[in-house]
């Protein structure tokens, strides 16, 4: 009697994911609730662990492969391993003392093929001894066995041969992120009116008060004092100010809101995601700080969860973390605009009649045409600018 493992549901409106990594092969033992499998959808990745414990006898779904929302992944056939007594036997039977490592057998060494990659390395015309195995345990994987095949077909440039006299293209298919990303992209562009405005802004104030409280904040609270809490709570002072650009348009209507959902842009394992700072104005600098640490952690281990990637009502890329000195950024649909923060950058100023040396951030504005005029654009970012060049603001809420 086997028992099968299928692609369980992963939140509303999803009905397909793509195949991820197998954690586990046919013939491994699992636990229960055990992972096996990861699977993709276009905002998170999600471990499907096994039902119960036995042996998995068959995999039906490769990885790359979709598969819709109760498809058949794996079946396993009910049992426990029998790690122990199996050790216990071979020891017994080789003549090895417990404790000590057991010779190695000819069989032993052989690498275990998964059935993609068997496929794929039989077409080449190669054995597994050709495939670099990558895999959990030793194992042969489908994308092995095409290095390999690839390997055969287009051998290394040898050193004293041009570099271009060897020419090669891989072809692989978008994740469900990727996707996503590329299609809302589009549809940012199409669907509305997007304007970029520029500012810059003096960064001389925040980085003092970071300076000069860091140590007791960290000690405190348990996370560093950042730059995007500064932000945070700017963008959230100049919403208020121009409620527009937190609002949305639906059909003919204008829904304004009073409260602030803010998406913080971070990379992730697959991608951009942006989760979201849920009631932002009702958030302490260390409670923002907390949850953008918290989110970033996750998003780079694919942990999080599609309910934290929903909704927003503005939101915040920071591409100076990456070094992008000015860069326009895209809205996210239905939003009506989004805040780019970029490098700081020390530059020569003039301040009361002197020429000085301050660290500069320039500042970026895309919003939706439609439904923001120029001048909330511009009032918008000038606000931020006053904020951060005088925090002092965002406490009295002046």
């Amino acid at each position: 009697m086997f028992v099968e493992l299928r692609v369980p549901p992963v939140g509303e409106s999803i009905t397909e994911v793509a195949v991820g990594e197998w954690l586990k092969a046919e013939g491994d033992f699992v636990r229960v609730d055990e992972a096996v499998v990861v699977v993709e959808t276009d905002k998170v990745n999600l471990d499907v662990p096994s039902p119960v414990a036995g042996r998995i006898t068959r995999v039906c779904k490769a990885r790359g492969e979709l598969a819709r929302v109760g498809d058949v992944l794996a079946e396993i056939e009910p049992g426990t391993a029998p790690e122990a007594a199996s050790e216990t036997a071979e020891k017994a039977g080789s003549g090895t003392p417990p404790g000590e490592p057991k010779a190695a057998t000819s069989s032993a060494n052989q690498p275990r093929v998964m059935p993609s990659a068997a496929r794929v390395l039989a077409l080449g015309g190669l054995d597994a001894s050709a495939a670099a195995a990558t895999g959990p345990g030793g194992r042969v994987l489908k994308e092995d066995a095409v290095r390999a095949v690839q390997a055969k077909l287009a051998p290394p440039v040898p050193d004293s041969a041009p570099s271009g006299d060897f020419r090669q293209e891989e072809r692989v298919p978008m994740t469900p992120l990727r996707q996503t990303v590329a299609r809302r992209l589009v549809e940012a562009q199409q669907a509305a009116a997007l304007l970029t405005t520029f500012n810059e802004v003096d960064m001389t104030a925040v980085l003092a008060l970071r300076v000069e409280h860091k140590e007791t904040f960290e000690a405190r609270y348990g996370v560093k004092l950042g730059f995007m809490a500064f932000f945070v709570k700017a963008v959230v002072d100049a919403l208020r100010a121009f409620p527009a650009i937190n609002a949305e348009i639906r059909g003919t209507d204008i829904v304004y809101r009073n409260y602030y959902d803010i998406g913080i842009a971070v990379g992730g394992g697959k991608g951009l995601v942006v989760p979201i700072l849920r009631n932002a104005e009702r958030m302490s600098f260390a409670d923002v700080e907390k949850q953008i640490a918290e989110y970033g952690r996750r998003a780079k281990d694919n942990k999080l969860k599609l309910a934290e990637l929903q909704g927003g009502t503005f939101s915040i890329s920071n591409g100076g973390v990456y070094g992008s000195l000015l860069s326009t950024p895209i809205v996210n649909p239905p939003q009506s605009g989004i805040l780019g923060m970029h490098a700081i950058q020390d530059r020569p100023m003039a301040v009361q009649g002197q020429v000085v040396v301050r660290p500069m951030m320039y500042l970026a504005l895309t919003y939706d045409h439609r439904l923001v005029d120029g001048r909330e654009a511009v009032g918008f970012l000038k606000r931020i600018k006053a904020c951060i060049e005088a925090p002092v603001r965002l406490l009295l809420e002046v």
